[in-house]
This record gives structure tokens, sequence and C-alpha cells, in this order.
């Protein structure tokens, strides 16, 4: 049996359980046919959010693995419209399903989940907190493309206060020397010493002309995610911040990617896609296989050793809501050991991993 079990956040999964898993990745990227190895296991699509992507990758792996799909890709058709909170809706779920692939709005979900359940569980994005399985696709597309994922210079572009994408791919890009280099406004800037706490080397510029793109490895391109303001007015006022053209590729090394997790808005000019450094279809089909094997290594079909060593263990029953507005804890009434303390002694909320 691989020891992970469950994927709720990257700092879950060691460096070199991430190349063992794309290993697995390949060999399914390169097969012709479908295959049985799951045989039938059951697979729950729990997606709270709108998802595309993410929600079909996951479905379309089960199923060419042999295994079977149950899924609730709207709330508003669930017992959540009647007042159902998450505890019991897995707690009902663990016997229907093998394993659990949940994308919620609350930061902190899936770990939750978690709490319920002894099936393996999947963090398939929680609010503007991580998203996990998106940062293992984005690393093996680099893998693929580049032939390493070591000391990098990567930029983001856009969202990278409420992009949960870029929060997961940035820790693990750390992890493997990268030089980071932040470009967005203020608004939109890294959370509050996210980086700090990573120890990761990071540059930040509020203005695309400003950075320089010509030394980067990877542009990294985030839309502006409405739907995290709380005021929309500065939704409005950040909106159009940045616009990425040929002018902008014209400026990249001939060897350097643009990546987006998508959907695109209109922080891109569909022509760029004709340019062959971007990536972002190809990135987006690496979904499947990544998924698959993850999948595959969580249900025992590949004994593979993926997990990290834990960074923070849990400390108790003393925070049963973080200051977090957005945080899990709000939200549900059976918050379990609630806090966590790191070797450090710094103290955090176990769900959404705000300092307390």
């Amino acid at each position: 049996m691989a020891n992970l079990k469950n994927l709720i956040t990257t700092k879950d999964i060691s460096n070199d359980g991430i190349l063992s898993l794309f290993t697995i990745a390949d060999l399914f990227s390169k097969a012709k046919s479908r295959t049985d190895i799951l045989n039938g296991a059951i697979g729950a699509l729990l997606f709270y959010e709108p998802s595309t992507r993410t929600r079909m990758s996951f479905e379309s792996a089960l199923l060419n693995m042999g295994g079977r799909v149950i899924s609730m890709d709207n709330p508003s058709n669930s017992s959540v419209v009647k007042g159902e909170v998450l505890a019991d809706t897995i707690r009902i779920v663990n016997n229907y399903a093998d394993i659990i692939v949940l994308r919620h709005y609350a930061e902190g979900a899936a770990e939750f989940a978690s709490c319920f359940t002894d099936k393996p569980v999947i963090n398939a994005g929680d609010g503007a907190h991580e998203h996990p399985t998106q940062t293992l696709l984005d690393l093996y597309t680099i893998y693929k493309e580049r032939g390493t994922l070591e000391n990098l210079k990567i930029a983001f572009c856009g969202d990278l206060r409420y992009g949960r994408t870029v929060h997961s791919l940035a820790e693990v890009a750390g992890r493997f020397g990268a030089e980071i280099i932040c470009i967005a406004p203020e608004e939109l800037q890294f959370p509050p010493d996210m980086l700090l706490n990573s120890n990761i080397s990071s540059v930040f510029y509020n203005d695309l002309n400003d950075a320089p793109l010509e030394d980067i490895d990877i542009l990294y391109v985030t839309r502006v995610q409405r739907e995290r303001f709380s005021d929309l007015s500065i939704f409005e006022r950040v909106k159009n911040s940045y616009y990425i053209t040929q002018d902008t590729l014209n400026r990249l090394k001939k060897d350097a990617l643009v990546l987006h997790p998508l959907p695109r808005v209109d922080e891109m000019d569909y022509a760029i896609d004709k340019d062959s450094r971007s990536a972002y279809f190809r990135q987006a089909a690496n979904g499947v296989p990544v998924r698959a094997a993850l999948m595959a290594a969580l249900l025992g079909v590949y004994d593979l050793d993926l997990a990290a060593k834990p960074s923070a263990e849990n400390i108790g029953d003393k925070l049963k809501k973080c200051g977090n507005p957005n945080c899990i804890t709000v939200l549900e009434p059976n918050i379990l050991n609630g806090l966590k303390a790191d070797k450090k002694g710094i103290k955090y909320c176990r769900y959404c991993e705000k300092e307390v």
C-alpha cells in the first residue's frame, strides 16, 4: 500500500514521491487502451464549486482504469440545500465509495472531510487555499517539456492572493529550488507571510512590463477570480491589470513555457495559442494520467513511498473556530483537533493553515 493515505495539501507528498508518481503517470500517458486495474472501484466526485477540467479528468481517469463514478456536481441538487453539513455528507458517502475527491468553497474543507471517512480523500480545490493535484499536473508538464524541476525561475502573473493553484505550486517549486517572481497589483499579491514562512526565494513586481521576463523558465498566468472577492469594487479595479500578448512572449526565452490552469477569461490574447511555448492545453491534458496515477497509488495498486515527513502535529481541541472567515471551521459544528504546531512552535489552524 502507498504510505500516503490522503492528498490534502502539497505538503503531504515528498519530492521523491512526486517523481515516483510521474513514472506511473508516464505509463498511463503512453497507454493506448483502457485497463481494469481498479477492478470496479468507485470514486465519489463531490464538487461544491463549478469545474470542467478537474472533475472530468478525474472521471476520465477512473473510467480508463476500470473504475466507476458517482458524483455530485451541483450542490443545489443535493441535500446541501436541506441544510446537511459536510461532515454528514462525508459520513454517508463513506458507505458508497472507495475514494473521495472533494472540491469545496471553504478553506480546509478537504482536511475536515478526511476526519469523517476511512477512505482516501483528494483535495480538488478548497476555496483560496490549495489545489494539490493541479500542482502535480503543472509539475508533470514542466518535467516532460523541460526535463527537470530543479532550480527553475518561475514568474507567477495574476491573482496570487486568491489563486489556490499558485499557492500549491509555489510551495513545491520552492522545495525544488525555484526562484519565484510575483507579478500582481498589491491587492492580488501572495497572502502575507506565505512565501516568507516557506523560505522561498521571491521578488515582487506590480507591473508586467517591469518584470525580467527575459530570464524566466516558466510564465504561469492566472485569471482574476471574481468569485473570491467580498468587495467587487476591488475586483473592478484590478481585473484588467495584465494582458498576455505575443509581444509578451517575444520577451521570453525560446525554451520557456507559458502555463495557465484555465479557464482563461480576458487575461490572454487567443493569438498566442499558436506559439509552441503556450503549453496550457497540453498541461490540461496531463491531468488525466497524473490523477490516474495518484488514485491508483492511493487505492494500493502501486506500492509507492509518496508521503513527506509531517511538518507539524495536531495539538488538541483548543481551536474551534479560527479567525479566517473563509475557513471550514466557521461553517461546520463538528471541528476536531483544530490546532497544529510546527517544529518552530508556530501555531496555526489545522484546516486552512492560517497562523493563530
